[in-house]
């Protein structure tokens, strides 16, 4: 009997995990958001050359959040970080008007050649902060 509710309990408090893909241009803010989520204050940040990778926890959900750099030969391995990813996060710089063409150019670049088959929801939800737009774009099947 202790055994169940003890099976039961631990599956009411059990930690969800999720992989969290965040990309936009270079300069965007992704690194400034993702240490501002981790340690809840803004730090200054060095231009992402990669990727950062951090767990931030929220109730019972543990995001991992991979903030892969927006620089133009980076761009091109955004594809390669699709597999196993529960959403995606495009950031942009709302201040930076002379980049949103360009911000948008590489968000219909990026839609067109993500694989139909790891595609569970197709959302878009704008959401602005700040000085940041963020467009919650995908979430993806769960594969093994």
């Amino acid at each position: 009997m202790g055994n169940i509710i003890a099976y039961i309990l631990s599956r009411l408090t059990e930690k969800k995990q999720m992989r969290i893909l965040m990309v936009g241009l270079d300069a965007a803010g992704k690194t400034t958001i993702l240490y501002k989520l981790k340690l809840g204050e803004v730090v200054t940040t060095i231009p992402t050359l990669g990727f950062n990778v951090e767990t931030v926890e929220y109730k019972n959900i543990s995001f991992t959040v991979w903030d892969v750099g927006g620089q133009d030969v980076i761009r091109r391995l955004w594809r390669h970080y699709y597999q196993n990813t529960s959403g995606l996060i495009f950031v942009v710089d709302s201040n930076d008007s002379e980049r949103i063409e360009e911000a948008s150019a590489e968000l219909h670049t990026m839609v067109d050649i993500i694989p139909v088959d790891l595609i569970e929801n197709v959302f878009l939800q704008f959401v602005q902060e700040h000085l940041f737009i963020f467009f919650f774009i995908f979430s993806f099947k769960k594969t093994s």
